[in-house]
């Protein structure tokens, strides 16, 4: 079967050959690749120059990126991943087997980490899903590795243009609400490449929740950090009100659990004992970088 693989990019000069490559170098080739550029100031055009692409340059988020691309491609088979993964040399070829079966709408891929770090090896389990808590049933397809035809695209009303900061998660909705029949397929995998440092990683963490927020998707976690939070303010503002030794304990034993289980609980995945100072300073950085997205969010939306 034909297909058609669509990306889009902004100043990825530093990513774009490797994802190129990476493009390239598949056991099966895409019949055709369309690259939309939302406007990079940088070499990123010039480096696409050299490839056998289709360069169509769009202002715009991804959506209106995607969409574009999209509308331009020839064939019914839609692949997409992003500029800054990877694909294992197999990952078209294994992206678009499940279409064999004519029923099969969606193909959710897989996405595994790269970590050149101790602190991009830890940010990894918080962000991704881990290989061991995927659940096929349940298991939404994502930009970084995902196919699909182009007339669930259309009847889904494509990649949702007023989100910027989590449009696949809202599309991957859109498709489970009207039906789409999605597999999971383990063996399409996308190398994702980590942010650098807690900066970086604070800010993904806050795009997400703001564009949660933005979509009225409010996910069951990010209300447990909420009340964890009110919790601890609340626990904090009584000992300064009271001035009470067994509250101030509550407090330091409750910080110290919360630390620890945040080392424990992905600690199997980093397994180097520098992860011990990462894993907390993640975890306090997403839960702040959550709380905060998810209020500025709810406040853009209300207006």
């Amino acid at each position: 079967m034909k297909v058609s693989f669509v990306a889009t990019v902004i100043n990825e000069e530093l990513t774009i050959k490797a994802f190129l490559n990476s493009i390239f170098s598949q056991s099966k080739i895409p019949d055709e690749v369309i690259i939309v550029d939302g406007g990079s100031t940088d070499g990123t055009l010039d480096i696409l120059s050299r490839y056998k692409v289709s360069v169509i340059s769009k202002k715009g988020n991804r959506s209106v990126g995607r969409n574009e691309a999209i509308r331009e491609a020839k064939n019914e088979i839609i692949a997409c991943s992003d500029s800054g993964c990877i694909l294992d040399k197999d990952w078209v070829k294994n992206i678009v087997k499940p279409f064999n079966n004519p029923k099969i709408d969606v193909v959710a891929g897989y996405y595994k980490g790269i970590a050149r770090t101790v602190f991009e090896k830890s940010l990894i389990p918080y962000v991704l899903v881990m290989p061991d808590k995927v659940n096929p049933d349940t298991f939404l397809p994502a930009t970084r590795s995902m196919a699909f035809k182009k007339s669930i695209w259309k009847k889904a009303g494509g990649f949702p243009e007023e989100f910027s900061n989590n449009e696949d998660y809202v599309f991957a909705k859109n498709l489970k609400r009207i039906g789409a029949r999605i597999v999971f397929e383990k063996s399409a995998i996308a190398n994702w490449i980590p942010r650098k440092n807690i900066k970086e990683a604070f800010v993904m963490f806050y795009r997400f929740a703001l564009g949660d927020a933005e979509a009225k998707i409010f996910r069951p976690k990010v209300g447990f950090i909420f009340q964890r939070y009110i919790i601890g303010l609340a626990l904090v503002l009584l000992f300064l009100d009271l001035k009470s030794s067994p509250i101030l304990y509550a407090v330091c034993i409750l910080l110290v659990l919360y630390i620890l289980w945040s080392i424990f609980k992905n600690f199997k995945y980093v397994k180097d004992l520098r992860g011990i100072i990462y894993l907390p300073l993640i975890q306090f950085a997403s839960d702040l970088a959550v709380i905060y997205g998810s209020i500025v969010g709810l406040l853009v939306k209300s207006k």
